[in-house]
């Protein structure tokens, strides 16, 4: 019976949260766009800079910038129409989530229009044509000649894109292997987890003059050539005529080769790693200790809250903390960051920030398991204290104040501090919203050095320091509080 009541009270605040989803926010009128842009002042354009010479990051007298071909083309239609220009970096396969649930204006992310994204989008006019090739290692390069020489290999290409669907369609029998990003796909090509890559040539170019492993193979596909567009949300012919009229001007000026030239130069080498990348790492560093300490701090707060409601006389408190707290157990991290990140827009309409978003999952998981953590250390505080204090005269709250919670605490630091260990390491998560944490920092680098393994091994390396030295800290403040054992 106690299980149904909790199976009860988890569909009824599932029921409440899908019955109060306002309807006026999940879409947008036709011109609301163009209109809210510019009341607004600002383009957020949308892309994930790990696409060289297309978009990717890099360090310029000691400043972080954005750079590539749909840099520039972001850059243009923003002046054109007198907007400032916000950039917002993310995966590539949450790109149109974040466009459906106005967290981005639209996309230029050298994306190719196809009947399933033309279902959710609307697409601008070509402003770029790319040719498909796939990459392979030297070594096979006599392998690999023709497309037949494919039919049955491992064959990787970038999740969600023209790439994938062109692996699937043309290579007969291919084990296709998406990964999200294009770095992760290379290192699997260079460690021999796969044997080629499907990408664009314009791409491929720029891998192989950092990569002297890896060559063009000859195989040709029946379409390998493909049209970028901007994407734009459905039903928005304002702003769609007006990148059109910017994508006119830059085919009648001829823009795109310069603008090739420009990422060309961008992508020289001008320094040690080092010296190019390390702050994209210190950036990183931060970013991950402070989303980490409030995760598990607001966490905690949170978390008591709700394990006093579970271990509350009060039923319906009792059931509420339940609900809460099997829900977000049963979940996985990375749902909840899409669930807050996506709907704090399309199910309350508030335009939160990537960073909030994130540490706001982090927090509700954490909440969630450090109740556990210290309904499990006051229950293991022996009954009788709670007798004898109560038999004294001491109120229930006294009694948990100055009784139960002190030696409570002595339980519970432990497990938080494994607690805090973990969030760390899971804080890697928020980096698919674009949280510039130390995982989404080294991504960043692998797009823009071309190197796949090193900012992974720095990543490593950074979040061992971190993990290490707090497990030092908690055996120190454990030691301490065994002294009065």
């Amino acid at each position: 019976m106690k299980y149904i009541q909790k199976l009860g009270s988890i569909v009824f605040i599932l029921a409440i949260l899908l019955t109060i989803v306002p309807l006026d926010n999940r879409a947008h009128a036709a011109d609301d766009k163009w209109k809210e842009i510019e009341k607004r002042g600002e383009l957020r354009v949308g892309l994930s800079a790990d696409y060289a010479p297309m978009e990717f990051e890099r360090t310029l007298n000691g400043k972080r910038e954005y750079a590539g071909i749909d840099i520039e083309l972001a850059k243009k239609i923003a002046k054109d129409h007198n907007l400032k220009l916000t950039i917002v970096n993310m995966q590539f396969d949450s790109l149109l989530g974040a466009l459906k649930t106005g967290k981005i204006d639209m996309i230029i992310s050298g994306m190719t229009p196809t009947p399933e994204r033309e279902k959710e989008v609307d697409f601008s006019d070509s402003y770029m044509t790319v040719k498909q090739t796939v990459v392979i290692r030297k070594k096979d390069a006599d392998k690999y000649q023709k497309l037949e020489d494919l039919t049955g290999k491992r064959i990787g290409a970038q999740k969600q894109t023209t790439q994938e669907e062109l692996a699937q369609t043309e290579i007969k029998d291919a084990d296709v292997q998406s990964l999200t990003r294009l770095p992760e796909v290379i290192l699997s090509l260079k460690s021999n987890k796969i044997d080629g890559v499907v990408m664009d040539s314009a791409v491929a170019d720029a891998y192989l003059s950092q990569n002297s492993d890896l060559m063009l193979s000859k195989v040709e596909f029946a379409n390998s050539e493909k049209q970028t567009a901007v994407a734009v949300p459905k039903n928005s012919p304002e702003l769609l005529g007006k990148v059109n009229d910017t994508i006119s001007d830059v085919k009648d000026k001829k823009l795109i080769d310069q603008y090739a030239e420009k990422a060309a130069q961008a992508m020289k080498e001008d320094g040690s790693f080092f010296a190019k990348y390390g702050t994209f790492f210190i950036t990183g560093l931060k970013n991950t200790i402070v989303i980490s300490i409030m995760g598990v701090s607001f966490g905690a707060i949170f978390g008591a809250l709700f394990a006093l409601m579970k271990i509350s006389s009060i039923k319906p408190l009792k059931w509420l903390a339940s609900a809460y707290i099997e829900f977000l157990r049963g979940t996985p991290l990375l749902v909840q960051v899409f669930l807050v990140y996506f709907g704090t827009t399309a199910v309350l309409g508030l335009d939160i920030s990537a960073f909030i978003c994130g540490t706001i999952a982090l927090v509700i998981n954490c909440s969630a398991y450090i109740a556990e953590i210290i309904r499990a250390g006051i229950n293991a505080v022996d009954k009788g204290q709670m007798e004898a204090a109560r038999s004294l005269g001491l109120s229930y709250g006294q009694t948990m104040k100055t009784v139960i919670m002190p030696q409570a605490v002595k339980k519970i630091l432990p497990a938080l501090g494994n607690e805090f260990v973990t969030v760390i390491k899971e804080s890697s998560i928020v980096s698919v919203i674009g949280v510039s944490e130390i995982m989404f920092n080294s991504q960043v680098v692998q797009g823009a050095s071309f190197d796949p393994f090193t900012p992974l091994l720095i990543a490593a390396v950074l979040y061992f320091i971190l993990t290490f030295m707090l497990s030092r800290l908690m055996n120190f403040f454990e030691g301490r509080l065994s002294v009065s054992d």
